[in-house]
């Protein structure tokens, strides 16, 4: 085989060390992609594939984009899962000796992307290294355009995939056993669009993950930063950090902190609840309208939208926290002039977090520090204003912001008002910054003039009436005297050529002045880009401060947001009780009133408690307002432990560890899961992972099989969950099961409610509010009236109907006693040295019950029950 060319022999020499990258590799102007690089870029950006000889018998496919738009491509390639090595020439063509010399200066992959006309500023962009080891696993993320860096340790595969859910990266990079660990890596890839990779095993070593965790958090010792008690977060951090190094070549200097977190420091909310809740995005069309964050998110700055979209994200569970942020808005709500003061001031700042990433890094423009001037301009009235508020919260906040009016006044001494994007270009200082930029300046500027008056003067000492200076490249500036005046040119004039017409000459001054004024647009490009270089790099050196400013700002947004919208939408505070009770009176539905303007939404109560109002069972037919219903009570808990006001009269709300919800039907039919088997396997996820402490919204369990296997595994459901030594959970339980009502005659827990239906012939009007009692049927024909199902089929179904009601079961169903006959848990059968667990937990729930809220019946059912646990 024919030699490559020293070229393509260079090209091959690189990608090979890039094998899993598109290559972008550096001649003159243009990127160019040759042999699979070329058919695969081509293909994917629509660009034209050609070829090019390169020392074999056949041309080299090729193909290539501009340099000075290939961030438009590169994107594109990104966005499809692709990893880019940037290529770069690293000397000038014109002085390099032979080929010149190139290197990858940074490798670009999903999680790594700093773009701004790809990222979506308003939420984090977040790369995460997940090391697996025996069903535990460490997991560290990153978003390297806001330095944020975290670990958590994780000890099932099912909590790991609703962390994986929590932060949706881009980008994912794992150990052997993670990849083989049983997830749905293709759900992963295609649907959430997560670009997943194994990476090297060498990354996974315990003494270069310590070792580049001290260097880059700048620690002697891992010891004090909470990582080395467990082995997986530290080499899931360590991974994590080789591979941001290797890709971005880079110091990295502003991840400069890592933040150790447990999982159980935050409520807990699955992968579906976070679907059905609509939390951050709808769950037909992924889309912001309509969802939790559309409602509440309000704020002014890029920052601000991240840190509300991480608050409702990661609810807290310490009810101090809680109580804080509820201080803050509370101060902000009696205060709203100087609120919107405040917010009218942050409107006026950018992204400070990510600006100040580009500087940090080295690749800021001179426009993004006038943006980042800009940014810290009114920070000195923010603080002043922060002194009117007193919550701890909003004094921490206080506290944080650095007003920077130092490198305030640094940048507008120096950047002027409208800066080139281009740093190379010059035009960048003001007049009066730097006293050798305004020389060179004036020599741009007024050289015209210069040789004019230079012209001038000559001319009349010389009497050479038509004495010019002219230019060209080969000689510069010279004096044109014609043959018929060559007598009385000076001695001073110094001949440079000889023409047949003329003489051209020089002298002393002029080829000063020539110096000055030919090399002084590359000379002021050159000197203007190194004082914008250590101008830049000041500003770098201030990376803690602004880091500490950004986040406060960020929070102070947030709840600024959430004040805004709590008095916008006569939301109120709600109380924080660790009783296990949430008592809401008059709720609303945040995103649905606001869909239907307010005053058409029909309030509801709800009350649960840990004890005899553990269970609601809610009947009544489609369409009535069940799931909304429900949804709302969850919104409504999730709203106040992310510490924000809640839409309703008043609320109380006892803290849950957890929110599982149960609603709709979907399939899975790639994986081979029918509709009931997704249904089935979402109800053991809550029943193996809820604790009593926990809420649970379950929607229509049982409706995917038969009518009488549904029923049974509904009320087995409803027993197990109602068990409070295996389970007893507060729960929102809709059925169609009408038949379930039979269940509050035989479970103290249990309380039925239903949808208040008004009837008009056969005809119904839903009036959406919740009522107690159990509904007798569901009126699933005159829904399917309502819907448009033809006359002759409604009128044969209710003859069916009637035929049906004459075998009614529910007379058989009051005659199924009730049980408590379920397999305790492993830890229910430990020993006491002072009675059994049983007897003690008895003895506990007696203590708690509210017998003045108990009906005699309730407290009969109650008694039965403790005494067929004890025996």
């Amino acid at each position: 085989m024919a030699a490559l060319t020293p070229m393509m022999a260079q090209y091959m020499e690189v990608k090979n060390q890039y094998k899993d990258c598109i290559l972008f590799y550096r001649l003159g102007d243009f990127y160019e992609m040759f042999f699979d690089d070329a058919l695969t870029a081509s293909r994917e950006l629509e660009i034209t594939l050609t070829g090019r000889d390169c020392g074999q018998e056949e041309r080299a496919p090729m193909c290539g984009v501009p340099y000075h738009a290939c961030d438009i491509y590169l994107n594109k390639l990104i966005e499809k899962g692709y990893k880019v090595a940037i290529c770069e020439q690293m000397e000038d063509p014109k002085l390099a000796k032979g080929i010149v010399k190139r290197e990858v200066i940074r490798i670009v992959t999903p999680g790594t992307n700093m773009s701004q006309a790809i990222l979506d500023e308003t939420r984090n962009n977040y790369l995460m290294c997940i090391f697996g080891c025996n069903d535990e696993y460490g997991v560290a993320v990153c978003d390297i355009t806001t330095g944020e860096f975290r670990s958590c340790h994780i000890s099932s595969t099912s909590k790991l995939y609703d962390e994986i859910n929590k932060y949706s990266p881009t980008e994912i990079i794992g150990n052997e056993v993670f990849l083989s660990c049983g997830l749905n890596f293709d759900y992963m890839k295609e649907k959430m669009k997560i670009t997943i990779s194994e990476a090297p095993s060498h990354y996974f070593n315990d003494d270069t993950c310590e070792d580049f965790i001290k260097r880059q958090f700048k620690v002697g010792s891992i010891d004090g930063l909470g990582i080395d008690e467990q082995e997986d977060m530290l080499l899931s951090a360590g991974a994590l950090l080789q591979y941001l190094h290797e890709t971005q070549k880079n110091s990295l200097d502003h991840i400069n902190r890592i933040d150790i977190y447990s999982i159980e420091d935050f409520m807990i909310i699955d992968s579906s609840s976070r679907r059905n809740l609509e939390l951050t995005e709808t769950l037909r069309d992924k889309q912001k309208r309509g969802s939790l964050l559309w409602v509440l998110d309000k704020t002014k700055t890029a920052m601000g939208a991240r840190m509300l979209r991480n608050m409702i994200e990661q609810p807290l569970i310490h009810k101090d926290d809680i109580e804080a942020r509820l201080d803050a808005i509370t101060e902000l709500n009696d205060s709203v002039i100087t609120r919107d003061e405040l917010r009218e001031y942050m409107n006026t700042i950018y992204d400070l977090e990510r600006l100040m990433t580009r500087i940090s890094l080295r690749t800021a423009n001179p426009r993004d520090l006038l943006a980042f001037k800009t940014s810290i301009q009114l920070l000195p009235f923010i603080i002043q204003l922060l002194g009117e508020f007193h919550s701890d919260e909003l004094t921490e906040i206080r506290d944080g912001i650095d007003d920077l009016q130092d490198l305030y006044d640094l940048l507008d001494r120096a950047i002027v008002d409208e800066p080139p994007i281009l740093i190379r270009e010059g035009g960048i200082f003001k007049d009066g910054y730097l006293e050798d930029i305004d020389t060179l300046k004036n020599a741009t500027t007024d050289g015209k003039n210069w040789i004019a008056e230079l012209e001038a003067r000559e001319k009349e000492k010389t009497g050479i009436k038509n004495l010019k200076i002219k230019f060209n490249k080969v000689f510069g500036y010279y004096f044109d005297v014609t043959n018929s005046y060559k007598s009385l040119v000076p001695d001073y004039f110094i001949r440079k050529q000889t023409l047949a017409n003329s003489e051209r000459y020089t002298t002393e001054e002029l080829d000063r002045l020539a110096g000055v004024i030919l090399g002084s647009s590359d000379k002021l490009v050159a000197l203007e880009y190194n004082t914008y270089v250590e101008l830049r790099d000041t500003l770098a050196a201030e990376l803690t401060r602004v880091q500490r400013t950004a986040h406060s700002i960020a929070m102070l947004d947030a709840l600024c947001s959430l004040s805004y919208v709590a008095v916008a939408n006569g939301y109120v505070r709600p109380e924080i009780n660790t009783d296990g009770v949430i008592d809401i009176k008059d709720g609303r539905h945040p995103v649905v009133e606001k869909m239907l303007n307010n005053d058409m939404f029909i309030t509801n109560d709800t009350y649960l408690n840990n004890h005899e109002s553990r269970i609601s069972i809610i009947t009544g037919p489609n369409m009535a307002g069940k799931s909304t219903y429900m949804r709302q009570t969850a919104l409504i808990v999730l709203m106040a432990q992310v510490g924000s006001f809640v839409p309703a009269a008043s609320a109380n709300i006892g803290i849950c560890d957890r929110i599982f919800t149960r609603v709709g039907a979907s399939d899975d039919l790639a994986s081979g899961q029918s509709t009931f088997m997704v249904e089935m396997s979402e109800v053991a996820n809550i029943l193996r992972n809820a604790t009593k402490n926990s809420l649970l919204i379950l929607d229509e369990i049982g409706r995917g099989t038969s009518t009488y296997d549904g029923l049974a595994i509904a009320w087995a459901v409803v027993e197990y969950i109602s068990n409070s030594e295996l389970l007893g959970a507060k729960t929102l339980f809709a059925t169609h099961y009408h038949e379930l009502t039979e269940l509050e005659g035989k479970l103290s827990a249990v309380n039925n409610y239903c949808i208040a239906v008004k009837e008009d012939g056969d005809d119904i009007v839903f009036l959406r509010k919740i009522v107690k009692g159990g509904a007798d049927r569901s009126y699933g024909i005159q829904v399917a009236k309502l819907a448009g199902v033809p006359d002759v089929v409604i009128a044969r179904a209710n003859e069916i109907c009637n035929q049906l009601i004459d075998k009614d079961i529910t007379t058989k169903l009051k005659e199924i006693k009730v049980t408590n006959d379920f397999k305790p848990k492993k830890e229910d059968t430990q020993m006491s040295m002072f009675g059994s667990l049983a007897e003690s937990q008895v003895i506990e729930d007696i203590k708690c019950v509210d017998l003045s809220n108990m009906t005699p019946m309730k407290a009969l059912l109650y008694l039965n029950e403790l005494q067929e646990r004890l025996k």
